[in-house]
């Protein structure tokens, strides 16, 4: 169980550049509601509202702003209408790209996607185009602490499937989508845990060694994640040591 993340030096670089914690409860509040309305308010038969509230207690969101964003889900309270729209396309050097969206205007949407890739040197894709060369996994954060021996055995006998070193950040374990809570509830016995969420992890990677490259894929990522309705951004590359540093 080996592998490298290809998004820890861009989160840390990311990070450094500041975000908006309103435009981030955003995201979180509309991944929330469409979550309760495709299966239900209750957490524990519904794996993905399970997930976004992880996230949402995990970037401080007040609990009033989650059970109102449930409830909107539910139809207890009045709320607007998000539709799932998923869009694929090609960063500059064709680097795969995976774009997920809530959305309550798809023409909107389409036209801020077009121009975000446009923009960032990049270009849409018909569907399907790029999918294939990502897989669908849950993803759980082990805080810094354990050793790598440590988390390993215990992600292993909880039936994950990888386990990536964070460097100073601790561990990415890795699991099948319908697993990711099972082990979850297993290694939290024994870890502390940050986020835990379902994700889409690139079959393979470009090594991004240039720094004008690196400069350009970030560029377009920032578009994007910068737009109301992207929820997440998926792209198949890492960076180099040498250019994370220069970058950050």
């Amino acid at each position: 169980m080996s592998g490298h993340n290809r998004w820890s030096k861009i989160k840390r670089y990311k990070a450094a550049q500041g975000a908006s914690k309103g435009k981030l409860f955003t995201k979180l509040i509309k991944e929330i509601t469409v979550a309760a309305r495709l299966g239900g308010g209750d957490v524990a038969g519904n794996a993905r509202l399970r997930a976004a509230i992880d996230l949402a207690k995990d970037a401080n969101m007040p609990g009033e702003n989650i059970t109102r964003a449930v409830k909107k889900g539910t139809g207890e309270l009045e709320g607007v209408h998000y539709e799932e729209v998923v869009y694929e396309g090609y960063g500059p050097g064709g680097v795969a790209m995976i774009v997920e969206c809530l959305t309550d205007n798809r023409n909107r949407t389409a036209s801020d996607m077009r121009s975000c890739f446009t923009k960032g040197g990049g270009h849409l894709a018909v569907e399907g185009a790029v999918a294939w060369m990502f897989e669908r996994r849950g993803v759980i954060e082990v805080k810094p602490g354990p050793t790598e021996d440590a988390v390993m055995e215990a992600a292993i006998e909880a039936g994950a499937e990888d386990v990536v070193p964070q460097g100073g950040d601790g561990f990415e374990v890795r699991t099948h989508p319908n697993d990711l809570h099972g082990v979850a509830a297993a290694l939290e016995k024994r870890f502390a845990l940050g986020g835990r969420r379902l994700t889409h992890v690139p079959k393979d990677s470009v090594r991004v060694t240039d720094l004008d490259k690196a400069r350009g894929l970030l560029k377009l990522v920032d578009l994007l994640d910068d737009l109301d309705d992207v929820q997440h951004v998926h792209a198949a590359f890492e960076l180099d040591d040498a250019v994370a540093a220069a970058l950050s």
